[in-house]
This record gives C-alpha cells, structure tokens and sequence, in this order.
C-alpha cells in the first residue's frame, strides 16, 4: 500500500516540478522513467543546468539516459547505494521509488533545511522537522504530533500548523467538527488555495492506520518551505526528550537498495508488551489518587480480558512451525509481528483490571474472602500474561533466528554463485577469437546461457531486496554495520556481472550482425561475377555472317562492361567491409579467411575486365 501511495505522490511532485519548467508531465512513474529521459528533464530543473539526451530509442540509449542521470546525482551529493542503470530501465519498482525518494530528499527536504540545519548546528533533518511542527502546534490542546505517520492521520495535525499562521483564515471550532478525511481535504485545499502548495497527497490515503511516512515528510516540508521557520533550540530539546518509542530515528537516506533494504525493527519499542510489572503503580503510590472501582465493573473487566487472552493463546498456539523456506518464514515473521501489536494494544486493559483490582483492596471495603478471590484472580492474570507475552517473544526471536541464518544462507550462496560467475566471465574474456562464423554463433550461445543464469539468480536477489532485520537500540549501528557492508559488497559484484553481460552482448550482437553482412555480400557479388562470366562466355568474337551479328555482340560488351563500372563501388565498400570485420574479430584466422575471401573475388573481377577488353579488342 506504501509503494501505492509512493508512486502517486511521487508522480504529483514530479509533475509539479515538470509545470515550472514547462516539460510534458508523466503518466506512469515506473513505466515513464524507463529511458531516462524524464529524469534528465527532472534534474534539468532541478540543477538549472542543460542535459543532453540520447536521440535513439534502444535499450543502450535508455542506459546511457539513466547512466548519465546517476552520474549527475553523483555530482550533486545525492546518496545513492547500488541503485543501477538497469534498475531502473528494467523499471524496478522498489528501485525507482528509491532513486525519486532521494532526489525529494535532497532537493526538497535537506536543500529546504539546510540553513536552518547549520545555524542551529544538527544534522538530522526529520528531527528539525517535528520540533518546527510541534512548535507551531504548541497551543492546540488537541494535536499532540509524535511522527510523521500515525500523528497525521486525524487531519488535525495540518490544520494547526495552516491555522497557527493563518489564524483569520478559517475557524478551528469548525475544523475540530469534521470528519478526519474532510480535515485533511480542507487542509490539502487551503494549501493549495492559499500557498500554492500542490495536492500531492490525498485524504485516502493519510486517514489510515500507518500512513507512508515519506509521503509525509514530503509534504510538511512544502509547508515549511513557504511559511515562517523558526526552530527555537528549546523546541528541539522537547523532542529529544520524548519517550524512546517515538524518539525521531536515523533518517532514511538510501531508501531502495538494490541489495539492500534493511528493515529494522526496534526490540523494547511499542511493538513489544510490557511486563505485568510495569503495567500497574504500587498500592502506595495509588493512596494519593484513588477513584471508587465498582466490583461489578471489576468482574466484568476480569471476563473480557481473560477471554481475550485464551483467544490469544489460541492464536499463538495454532501458528505453523517456524518452516525452512525463506519467504514463508519471512510471511510468519510479519504475521506475528501483527499478533504482537495486538498483545501490545491489549495490555493497557490488562493494566487496567490489575490496578481496579489493586484499587478494590486498597478501598478496605471488602469481606476477606472476596480480597482472597481477587488476590488470586489478579496472580491468575499476571502469570497468563506474562506466559503470553514471554511465549509470544521467544517465537518472535526464533522466527528472527530462522530468519537470518537463512537469509544469511542465501548470501552465501550469492557470493558463491557470484565466484563461479565471475571465474566462468574470466574463462569467457580468455577463451580464443571465433576462427568462422559458426563458432562465433557457439560463443553467442553460451553467452545466453550465462544471461539465462543470471534471470534465474535475479528472482534470488529480489528476495534480499527485502531482507528482514531486528536490532535493538543498544548495538543497532553495530549489529548491522557489517551487514550492510557484505550487502554493499554482494550488491557491486552482482551489479558487475550484470553490465558486463549486458556490455558483451551488445558487442556479440553488433559483430554477429556485421559479419553476417559481410559473408552474404560476398556471396551475392560472387554469383554476379559468375553470372558475369558465363555472359562472357557466350560472347561471340569472330566468325561473324554479317555485320548485324558483330553490333548485336559489340552491344552485349557494352552492357557488361555498364554493369561492371556500376558494381565496382560495391566489391571497393566489400574490401572496406572486410578490414573493419578483421578489425573487430582480432582474430588471425579468421582475419586470413576474409581477406583470402577478398582476394578471390578481386581477381576473379581484375580477370573479368581483362576478358571483356580482349573481347573489345577482339
């Protein structure tokens, strides 16, 4: 749903960008920015400098297109990891997302901040971001913005930000009524109306449960970009004091690697339930705050939360084993990542019935049976609880085990199977020059072979494009540090063996086709020249009856004798199609074939004209 949402508002800002500089908008994000074109149009406005595009519309001058663009990207800073060429021409979605989302980041998101980035001396942008949005919204009893997704779902969030600059401009009370999706669309139109901010989001698709946070981002920067931006320092320390699960993390600057998207998943963030021990204060500390529970409403609590909980253990209980198959065990790893958040959603009701059960006892009111029962019935909760909450991280931690050692194992087997190719690249960059046209058509058969390989390896390599990974917040730089460099790594070779099979066969196929040229001309002008020849032959040179007979031979010489004049230009272009062959074969067999072959016919021809002027003469 993320790369739904990314590829329409990176579209959107794309063609906002495109309707400064007067270039043709784009239809289709993945399918339009194939050849390059467009993206040398983007950064054309973007760099205010001139690109040049290759005319041609083959798949070399879509490369060269998206080459040069890389190479433009390179040149201004922009970090790009292992995004290729033919990621993009091959129209990768998850890549071509990638490359957009850096170019928004760099243009739109660090090029905006940056001078506010050094006066106050930080270097993480998104932190900048929430403390200049919390700042505007200060004064909003009801926005409260932690993020930059699940804080922006209820509309309200915007409409502060729009309201604390322009607060004549439309009334908050009325704001406040509205349903989130018309917030959002009255924001969305007020920007737009007002600060001549595209609608590059939609209410859809921000009124959900985990909107995209790029998406986001991309948008509030627009905000910031046009209205006042004062960041106090005091505004910043607020959101370096936030509880750790909403701190602002590492910001996303290599967003669609193309062997490496690591996800990380913080071990002890919200995902995680609590123990039971955290959940409810200690009897002392209630004394000071105590509100009157009802035993009823007690009762009625106790129910539904156990309830919920043998739900629960079911649940957990009838999952599969932990299989063997990557991408099964990936599809259980993000299945009970869910059932985790549930446990974690439902933990507040547990809390919530152990401190009304903490309550009714502190109240003295009731016999001591009943203070036993409830003793008892809070232990029986507590232990559960914490049964279910230990069960359910002890598999989430061996699904992450299962995980990484076979993921770990298919690294493996992609640097093994990378050796191999690469040895089999070095024995095919040695082997010895095609002496005939037939071995040369061996040599491009065992290079499709080697392109076969490599489509088969790509579906391989897809699947690490979503690698899976959890680190906690004490060694997360550590724990994937050498990871990502082995991705890093895995990802330069792979992307090598893949221009280098891309480069030769566009080398095979160009020569193939040249060659092949040459051998057929060849074979035309030597069935002229025989044909020629046999004309010759039945030229008659004496013994004439009368001299009718002479002119209508006479005629005939001079016809052949056109027709050579006109073919000479054709056998001189054969000789010169011959040595550029030679050329590019670098093979001295071969080379001796073709140009014996050149040798034939120029003699066969030199003893053609010399024939036909013995004839004249004659």
């Amino acid at each position: 749903e993320h790369d739904s949402v990314q590829k329409k508002t990176f579209t959107k800002w794309i063609n906002a960008q495109f309707s400064k500089t007067g270039k043709t908008p784009i239809k289709d994000l993945f399918s339009d920015l194939r050849d390059g074109k467009k993206l040398l149009d983007l950064l054309e406005g973007l760099t205010e400098t001139v690109l040049t595009k290759e005319r041609g519309s083959t798949r070399v001058h879509s490369l060269n297109n998206v080459n040069k663009v890389l190479q433009v990207l390179h040149q201004n800073n922009v970090d790009l990891v292992n995004i290729g060429g033919t990621d993009i021409v091959d129209g990768n979605h998850k890549l071509t997302l990638g490359l957009i989302w850096s170019i928004i980041l760099h243009w739109q998101v660090k090029d905006i901040m940056k001078d506010i980035m050094s006066n106050l001396q930080q270097t993480n942008s998104e932190k900048i971001l929430l403390s200049w949005v919390r700042q505007c919204t200060r004064s909003y009893p009801d926005v409260n913005v932690l993020n930059f997704t699940t804080s922006w779902t209820d509309g309200l969030a915007l409409n502060a930000i729009l309201h604390h600059f322009r607060p004549d401009a439309f009334s908050w009370d009325q704001v406040v009524k509205m349903s989130p999706v018309e917030r959002l669309d009255h924001a969305f139109t007020f920007a737009k109306n007002q600060l001549a901010i595209e609608r590059l989001l939609d209410p859809e698709d921000v009124a959900v449960q985990l909107p995209d946070k790029k998406s986001i981002i991309m948008y509030v920067t627009s905000l910031f970009a046009v209205l006042p931006r004062d960041v106090s320092m005091e505004a910043i320390r607020e959101v370096e004091t936030l509880p750790r699960k909403y701190k602002v993390g590492a910001e996303d600057t290599q967003p669609g690697l193309s062997m490496q998207t690591v996800q990380k998943e913080e071990a002890g963030s919200s995902l995680w339930p609590e123990n039971p021990s955290t959940l409810t204060e200690t009897e002392g500390e209630m004394e000071g705050s105590l509100l009157d529970v009802d035993l009823d409403t007690y009762q009625t609590s106790l129910e539904e939360v156990l309830t919920w909980l043998l739900s629960a253990e079911d649940t957990l209980h009838i999952q599969d084993e932990v299989s063997d198959d990557v991408e099964e065990v990936k599809e259980q790893f993000h299945t009970h990542e869910g059932f985790m958040m549930e446990l974690t959603a439902h933990q507040s009701r547990v809390g919530n019935v152990l401190q009304a059960g903490n309550q009714l006892i502190v109240q003295g009111n009731l016999t001591e049976e009943e203070e036993e029962e409830i003793r008892e019935q809070m232990s029986l909760l507590n232990s559960r609880w914490e049964s279910l909450r230990v069960a359910s991280m002890d598999r989430q931690a061996r699904l992450h085990e299962v995980l990484m050692e076979l993921q770990q194992q298919q690294l493996q087997q992609l640097s093994d199977w990378l050796t191999l190719t690469e040895d089999r690249i070095k024995s095919m960059e040695t082997e010895t020059a095609a002496k005939d046209l037939n071995i040369y058509k061996e040599k491009i058969e065992k290079h499709k072979d080697l392109q076969n390989d490599l489509e088969v390896e790509q579906v391989k390599v897809n699947s690490l494009t979503h690698m899976v990974v959890v680190v906690d917040e004490n060694n997360g730089e550590s724990a994937t540090a050498a990871l990502e460099e082995q991705l890093q790594s895995l990802g330069e070779r792979w992307a090598a063996v893949c221009r280098w099979t891309e480069e030769r066969w566009h080398k095979l196929q160009e020569l193939y086709l040249v060659w092949q040229q040459l051998l057929s001309d060849q074979s035309l002008i030597r069935a002229w020249l025989s044909e020629k020849e046999e004309a010759l032959n039945q030229v008659q040179t004496c013994n004439f009856r009368d001299p009718s007979e002479i002119n209508a031979n006479v005629r005939q010489l001079t016809i052949l004798k056109e027709e050579m004049e006109k073919k000479r230009r054709t056998l001189d272009k054969l000789s010169d199609a011959g040595q550029d062959v030679i050329q590019l074969l670098q093979s001295a067999e071969a080379g001796a074939k073709i140009e014996a072959d050149t040798e034939e016919l120029t003699h066969r021809w030199d003893n053609l004209v010399q024939k036909l002027e013995d004839c004249s003469f004659q």
